[in-house]
């Protein structure tokens, strides 16, 4: 009896997984429930579950060849093998550029008129100066939210600024009346002493 008739897959516990198959699943640890649903294996499901989908994400990793190769038939070995490639490629591709566009993409978004007002007044500060130092330039990344609605608007943006003495975080509260933006409420926090640096005051 050859190797491909002596493993049968599809058949749950009863199938005996090849040692060849048995190692890590890049698939099915980077898409975790979608690859789940393409293999038959749907205690990936529990990935929704808080606390427990830690622990299912590497035991995906560990055991996505053996719960792959019981819940589902394969023509052969070498099946099995190419379509795990296949997700591991589509796991790659989603983590090194889907996502870094994605978030690329949203970072430009919010990289707007609050956020260069923003940085033109702490670039001006000479507090923020003594601190980190000239030039400031701004990290690669901001996070927050921006809401338009009309000529009205409202940024809620948080980012990280360097310089050649040190680092500091941003906190930016901006509001848009009749097309314009104006700062509402801008702070640079510096962690390593705690210390808040009030750039913008509001106006009550």
């Amino acid at each position: 009896m050859n190797q491909e008739q002596e493993y049968i897959s599809g058949l749950g516990k009863d199938s005996v997984v090849p040692p060849e198959l048995k190692g890590w699943n890049w698939g099915s640890f980077l898409l975790n429930w979608i690859w789940g649903i393409g293999n038959s294996t749907y205690i990936a499901f529990l990935m929704f579950v808080p606390l427990v989908n830690i622990v299912m994400l590497f035991m995906l990793g560990a055991k996505g060849n053996e719960w792959a190769w019981r819940n589902r038939t394969w023509r052969d070995i070498e099946h099995f093998k190419q379509t795990q490639r296949k997700w591991r490629n589509a796991g790659l591709i989603l983590l090194f550029v889907v996502f870094p566009l994605f978030f690329t993409l949203i970072g430009s978004m919010l990289k707007g008129e609050a956020f260069d007002q923003s940085m033109v007044s702490i670039s001006q500060n000479t507090e923020v100066i003594e601190v980190v130092g000239e030039p400031i330039e701004a990290g690669y990344f901001v996070m927050g939210s921006i809401q338009t609605s009309g000529a009205k608007g409202e940024a809620s943006l948080q980012y990280s600024i360097s310089g050649p003495k040190g680092e500091a975080d941003v906190y930016v509260l901006a509001y848009k009346e009749m097309e314009a933006w104006s700062l509402h409420n801008v702070i640079v926090h510096i962690p390593e002493t705690d210390k808040k640096i009030q750039i913008v005051t509001p106006v009550e």
